[in-house]
């Protein structure tokens, strides 16, 4: 499958004639369908994936074995935990899901450290990386300090409808209290609570949204 080298320029804002040639060349463009692992515990990270449609989720196993939502991938974005992983020569911390029919092309890791030091604009994408997923970790940790669960929830379903363009999620009440760190029971309650304030239908494993509302 050849790399669409506008679609990258488009979605990662680089122009560098030089390391757009660099990028065609040792890239390997790879697509995922829903549910598909991208990145799973243990493996040592041999490439840098940069997203290039679809939405990937980030997640991360606790002690207990549960696993704990860390963050969402968007198109032109890449990984800052994988980045950490391949840096430092560790196996993966994390386990990256594709959410939606997802695109992206794998740049394999001896070619970022050599462009970290040839390329201002790599090394850009790369400490954008960081800022954002940093960003979002404040953000977490403010969620959880001064905000009630059913507005984490809100925010956690807008995040979901805008991320994978869609007015229907395919989910389970389970799926959702494990990603935003709570149990069932109180997933289920406050859904309930939406549904009966016309903002959401629910269904068997389903959370649609309703048209007319101003969720998103």
């Amino acid at each position: 499958m050849d790399i669409n080298i506008n679609q990258f320029r488009q979605a990662f804002h680089i122009s560098h004639p030089e390391l757009l040639q660099e990028i065609e060349k040792y890239g390997k463009a790879m697509t995922f369908l829903p549910g598909e692992t991208i990145i799973n515990y243990g493996n040592y990270i041999k490439v840098v994936p940069l997203i290039l449609s679809g939405s990937v989720k980030v997640i991360k196993e606790d002690e207990e074995g549960k696993e704990v939502f860390l963050y969402y991938l968007k198109p032109g974005e890449t990984c800052a935990m994988s980045l950490t992983c391949c840096s430092t020569y560790q196996p993966s911390q994390i386990k990256a899901v594709a959410e939606d029919a997802t695109e992206l092309i794998a740049i394999p890791v001896e070619k970022h450290e050599q462009w970290m030091n040839h390329y201002r604009e790599w090394k850009e994408l790369v400490g954008r990386t960081y800022a954002n997923r940093f960003d979002e970790l404040l953000q977490t940790i403010e969620n959880i300090a001064f905000k009630n669960m059913d507005e984490r929830l809100v925010e956690y379903l807008q995040t979901k409808f805008h991320n994978l363009n869609t007015s229907l999620l395919n989910i389970t009440h389970q799926e959702i209290a494990n990603e935003l760190g709570t149990s069932r029971e109180v997933i289920s309650r406050l859904l309930k609570q939406l549904e009966r304030k016309g903002m959401i239908i629910l269904g068997r494993n389903k959370v649609m949204l309703k048209k007319e509302n101003s969720l998103i």
